[in-house]
């Protein structure tokens, strides 16, 4: 009797700790995009495993697509170079914004495809300086672009955790019955 009582307090709680969890758990398991991005500053690099043989030294092309290009052939262009191990391509003096990186192989086979925000590089601040109109706040969580699992992970959470409220209010308002 006792252990029926704990499961219907406890159960809904349970289902409602799980239920995001089981949301989002296809999108954690996602496969290996085959290349790994990095930025510093203005500059943008990729790495690679997955080209390992070259002509005269080169071992594909990479590029790098602002939002607004469709297609491969539309980005910034870069040879990958390197081994027969790493391949490597890099882009200098690359602007503030969000950016998708393809790489492929001289073969033809893509290597992968990875997006990456390039932030401004952080100007050196003198001890004179002051700021001319305070603090500028309220972009928050606005800088990054969440996919639709997150956003929806996000909504079940929430409404779950309002139907549990409503559920434990409700049932708290009522007299006990032994």
């Amino acid at each position: 009797m006792r252990t029926s009582q704990l499961l219907l307090r406890f159960g809904p709680t349970a289902a409602a700790a799980v239920l995001p969890i089981a949301l989002t758990a296809p999108s954690a398991v996602a496969a290996p995009t085959g290349i790994s991005v990095s930025t510093t500053g203005s500059s943008v690099t990729v790495t690679t495993r997955d080209c390992p043989t070259s002509t005269n030294g080169t071992f594909g092309t990479a590029s790098l697509l602002s939002s607004g290009q469709a297609n491969f052939s539309q980005g910034r262009q870069a040879t990958l170079t390197g081994t027969s191990t790493t391949q490597a391509a890099s882009w200098a003096n690359v602007g503030p914004g969000t950016y998708t990186v393809i790489a492929v192989c001289k073969d033809g086979t893509t290597a992968g495809t990875q997006s990456v925000i390039v932030t401004a590089a952080t100007p050196a601040i003198s001890t004179t300086a002051s700021p001319a109109r305070g603090v500028m706040g309220g972009v928050g969580g606005a800088t990054r672009e969440y996919g639709t699992v997150t956003l929806v992970g996000g909504g079940a959470l929430v409404a779950v955790g309002t139907g549990a409220a409503v559920w434990y209010l409700r049932r708290r308002a009522k007299p006990h019955r032994l």
